[in-house]
């Protein structure tokens, strides 16, 4: 029998995938005449201005309901998405915001839709992160709209706001070309890190819904659907108000798997596959999906017989009264640019894997302990030590479920780790580089070749969370979206149809 075809996921990955052989004749000067604007205008609207509120301390709006009510979602908005420092460019600026991007390029907008509070009339709001500011470009009632196109899902009944991200895919294919799906997932990953976290220090829990009709939330938003797309929505359920504490309900819902796809020219082709991961409502406005069998294993995947097991269980990282630690550490975040070579000790990777992976361990600091991501069990963690103290250079599996570490390769790699992460230093000089994978097969049969967005933003997720950790310990860190994707699982040790994701290095600041 002739083997079955690739899916478009599975097609649109091997396509994507960086060769040390092809790479260096593929590379080509970029036209700097063509970068896009990585902010979003409009022209017509009504601005709410939340500055104020981010610049006064909260005891100064103790006695003012409304103002408070606003500060919360200031910060929220802030520490989610906002300017954190202005840098010069080549005679111009760049602006750095709290939630890392690859190139500083920055593909995804943030909208705020409104059911109608006392504080927000209803409609759409674009977060204007230049100004820190709510652009309210569409006054009319969408709630209901936005309830069909997400198949009711119940953290949208009693919740009164909702964050919707959208990616602008030209912002990053300008430079990353076709690659750029991957890294726009990635980014808007760190965004999703970013909103959960900041809703913990502002009284929020935000609801993680993967799984809508995608051409009904981009004429809800009024979108270019040519130039955007929705990707990722989140009710905001308000922990101050009793009514919204809402059960999570579900949050990923698979697509269709197409295979009969047609020979797709470069440049084409991310354009070509988001489409391919859609959500289409059916005929009769019902779902019209395939059903999920969803694994939800007990045991961690990698369990080899010979491998030494270390076990990682630590003491959580101190955020500080009222998690001061961890909105400091929000907005002070910054990717490393170089290594010193100098050594972790083997307590601060527990620290960093401890509260990257093990929620229930901060619940007391005012944490969720049940984290909305798209599936957690597709994503499987290792780790090359170069130099981490105590513990044997190598390559080891993260078995979260067990907490501990399995040695599944005896040698030090800074020499393919250079190599494999494009030549760059990082990897070279990193005391230990984390790599997420997935089995991009095995989750393309549960999900469809929509998976390949909840693989990609589950992945940076977790990096976001590394590297929020990593700033709190004094370390340097740095997540990397470009290496040669074959050389990594000849590193790792591990299968084929084990997908590189991401990379996050970590170490000491030079």
């Amino acid at each position: 029998m002739p083997e079955l075809r690739q899916s478009i996921a599975q097609h649109y990955h091997e396509r994507t995938k960086y060769d040390p052989q092809l790479l260096a004749s593929k590379n080509k000067e970029l036209d700097w005449s063509k970068q896009p604007v990585p902010f979003k205008e409009y022209k017509i609207g009504s601005a709410y201005d939340l500055k104020p509120y981010i610049q006064e301390e909260s005891e100064a709006f103790a006695n003012n309901p409304e103002a408070l009510w606003w500060q919360r979602l200031s910060r929220l908005l802030f520490c989610s998405y906002g300017l954190t420092a202005k840098m010069p460019s080549m005679g111009s600026a760049v602006y750095l915001r709290a939630a890392p991007s690859a190139g500083g390029l920055y593909p995804a907008e943030m909208y705020v839709v409104s059911r109608g509070t006392p504080l927000l009339p209803p409609g759409l709001y674009n977060y204007q992160c230049r100004t820190h500011s709510l652009m309210h470009y569409w006054e009319s009632d969408v709630w209901q709209k936005l309830q069909e196109a997400c198949f009711w899902h119940p953290a949208l009944e009693s919740t009164q706001l909702a964050i919707i991200i959208t990616a602008v895919f030209y912002r990053s294919a300008w430079r990353y070309e076709d690659r750029a799906y991957r890294r726009v997932f990635l980014d808007a990953g760190h965004l999703l890190g970013n909103i959960e976290l900041a809703s913990a220090v502002s009284n929020y829990r935000p609801h993680l819904i993967g799984g809508f009709v995608d051409e009904a939330v981009n004429e809800l938003l009024y979108i270019d659907v040519q130039q955007e797309g929705a990707i990722a929505v989140l009710p905001l359920a308000d922990l101050l108000d009793i009514k919204q504490n809402l059960p999570t309900g579900r949050t990923t819902l698979p697509s269709a798997k197409e295979t009969n796809y047609p020979q797709i020219p470069d440049g084409e082709l991310l354009t070509y596959f988001h489409h391919c991961t859609e959500i289409q409502s059916g005929t009769t406005g019902k779902l019209n999906l395939p059903e999920v069998k969803q694994e939800k294993s007990l045991e961690d995947k990698y369990n080899f017989p010979f491998c030494e097991k270390i076990p990682t269980a630590t003491q959580p990282i101190d955020w500080a009264e009222k998690l001061e630690g961890l909105e400091v550490t929000i907005l002070k975040r910054r990717s490393t640019r170089a290594y010193s070579g100098d050594d972790l000790t083997f307590d601060e990777l527990k620290a960093l894997l401890d509260f990257t992976y093990q929620p229930q361990n901060y619940v007391d600091q005012g944490f969720d302990n049940s984290t909305d991501y798209f599936d957690l069990n597709l994503i499987e963690t290792f780790i090359a030590v170069s130099g981490v103290t105590g513990l044997e250079a190598g390559c080891y599996y993260y078995a979260p479920k067990a907490q501990e570490l399995r040695q599944i390769r005896f040698k030090n790699f800074r020499r393919e780790l250079h190599f494999l992460c494009l030549g760059q230093e990082l990897g070279r000089d990193a005391a230990a580089v984390v790599f997420h994978t997935a089995d991009l097969k095995s989750a393309v049969a549960q999900y469809g070749d929509r998976v390949y967005r909840y693989l990609h933003m589950d992945a940076g997720h977790l990096g976001q969370k590394l590297n929020l950790a990593a700033i709190r310990l004094n370390l340097g860190v740095s997540g990397i979206g470009g290496f040669f994707d074959d050389q990594v699982n000849e590193v790792l040790g591990i299968p084929a149809d084990e997908a590189a994701l991401y990379i996050t290095t970590l170490g000491r600041l030079r």
